[in-house]
């Protein structure tokens, strides 16, 4: 089986994945694959049971994700309760956990449409809020659906927390300075794959 027919199977496994759990709720959820080594991905609604194959730099949010950040290979739209609720509390999480910090970097600013997109992920982080919804980003399909879980469970802590108005404390900036520095690490190896035609490989631990 070749790495094209490969990541449709692998675009149903996460799809799946992420209905199960009620990562792709919202508005108008979405997911794609990237298939490195040609000018096309994988995109689909939640509701699909199969992909369509898209131009990668064509039209639309997965496309302009993929243009302006050649480590993902992954992308989706909407999310978890938890996830969703986040927009009514300004819409970004502080960095409180070590894994959140490791693999979703820092969370900028809500965006509005894709104009600010672009600026939004050039830090390198893997989860926004855009238009009130969850984008979620990942090198891997795999690393898609992890990032996606972890974002929720970091979402429902914070959201609870707020709720009950109860004060939100950052771990310390070292702790969040080399955990960011090990995803842009794992992120650059990710690039240079993906130009060359290739998967990125699976990240390992912390």
């Amino acid at each position: 089986m070749d790495t094209e027919q490969a990541l449709k199977i692998q675009w149903c496994d996460v799809r799946g994945r992420l209905c199960v759990k009620r990562l792709l709720g919202g508005p108008a959820p979405s997911l794609s694959l990237r298939i490195p080594g040609t000018a096309a991905m994988w995109f689909g609604t939640a509701t699909d049971a199969e992909p369509q194959r898209l131009a990668v730099d064509g039209d639309g949010l997965h496309a302009a994700a993929y243009a302006e950040r050649h480590d993902v290979c992954a992308v989706a739209t909407g999310g978890g309760d938890f996830g969703l609720r986040l927009a009514d509390f300004g819409g970004t999480l502080a960095g409180v956990f070590d894994e959140q910090v490791r693999h979703l970097g820092a969370m900028p600013s809500p965006v509005r449409g894709t104009a600010d997109l672009a600026h939004a992920l050039r830090g390198g982080t893997n989860v926004l809020m855009l238009d009130d919804q969850p984008l979620v980003l990942g090198m891997t399909g795999a690393r898609l659906a992890l990032n996606a879980e972890l974002f929720e469970k970091c979402a429902k802590a914070c959201v609870l927390a707020m709720a009950a108005g109860g004060r939100i404390k950052p771990l310390p900036w070292i702790v969040r300075h080399v955990a960011n520095g090990r995803l842009m690490k794992d992120e650059q190896r990710a690039r240079l794959r993906t130009l060359a035609g290739l998967l990125p490989q699976e990240t390992k631990g912390y």
